[in-house]
């Protein structure tokens, strides 16, 4: 190869790696699911849904969303007797959630399954630190039912009311509830009106963006490549609400990509922290541990968010 044509393959190479998405992170980032991510005073907290021999969380630290250093259990199940007073010998505990407000920290979780003669229930507690050790309300928050799986809490503060609002529901009801928090967020004041919206399964996250209120969720079978992130916008943080499309679905490579956060960095940047089956192939189900995957996040010249491109 000549000189010239070095250069011009060197040119090349760089064109095409300009037009390439660059990864957040080295994806994926661990096992696990149902991540939520907080961004605190120039760090990252991650809470997913990962046992580690036990019934409880554990949180994950980051300063540049690559290198997490691990934290707990932030929260074990052995010493909370509410949820042992159904008499089952064991709980699901999943799908953690982390909330904010006067210096305290609020976690969220679900114990379920929902089964006939016990229905899923979410808890709160609360801590100093953001690390816990989160300590227990003593109670439930919220208990399914009749239709409704008490499951996948997500609380969200609306930056037009400063009320605090917690999103749950889905699965095999497909049935989003929505409550307005008292203000110690350990208790509910009031159910508040809404609609299930349009391809909602389960997995609600809300966040606030060009004047919109952006609810995403995920739809289908979390085995299967079904399983994907859909979303809906409104003028109110409890809609009605507007379809908008498909936020996340499985590619060649990455299957039943759901259970979402949405969060910015310090630049203002937004990204999207996900669960995923890598280097499955057919449609399902599959069989396996699942990851947790970052990717960013884009909107287009309406305010309205771009499909993601899953990255490795």
């Amino acid at each position: 190869m000549t000189r010239m044509q070095t250069l011009r393959f060197l040119m090349a190479c760089a064109l095409i790696l300009a037009g390439m998405t660059t990864p957040l992170a080295a994806n994926p980032i661990m096992p696990g699911a149902d991540p939520h991510v907080v961004a605190l005073e120039g760090k990252f907290w991650l809470y997913p849904t990962r046992r580690k021999g036990g019934e409880n969380f554990y949180a994950y630290e980051s300063s540049n969303l690559k290198d997490w250093k691990e934290h707990g259990p932030v929260l074990n199940f052995s010493g909370i007797e509410w949820i042992k007073a159904d008499g089952r010998k064991s709980h699901g505990p999943w799908a953690p959630c982390l909330a904010v407000r006067n210096g305290k920290f609020y976690f969220y979780f679900s114990v379920g399954p929902q089964t006939p003669e016990h229905p899923s229930r979410i808890g709160v507690a609360v801590a100093d630190s953001p690390t816990g050790p989160f300590v227990d309300s003593g109670r439930a928050l919220v208990t399914g039912g009749d239709g409704f799986e008490a499951i996948d809490p997500m609380v969200f503060e609306d930056p037009a009311s400063g009320l605090f609002y917690l999103y749950a529901g889905g699965s095999a009801g497909a049935t989003l509830r929505i409550y307005e928090l008292k203000e110690d967020m350990m208790g509910l004041a009031r159910e508040v009106p809404t609609q299930t919206p349009e391809k909602f399964t389960e997995g609600a996250f809300m966040h606030h963006h060009g004047g919109l209120y952006h609810l995403t969720y995920s739809h289908g079978n979390f085995r299967d490549a079904s399983y994907s992130v859909h979303y809906s916008t409104a003028a109110r943080p409890y809609g009605p609400w507007v379809y908008r499309g498909v936020l996340l679905q499985s590619d060649e490579r990455h299957k039943g990509p759901g259970h979402h956060s949405i969060f910015t960095d310090a630049d203002g940047v937004w990204h999207i922290a996900y669960h995923r089956w890598n280097n499955r192939e057919g449609s399902g189900p599959y069989h396996g541990p699942r990851v947790i995957a970052l990717d960013k996040l884009t909107y287009d010249n309406d305010g309205l968010l771009l499909p993601v491109t899953m990255t490795d």
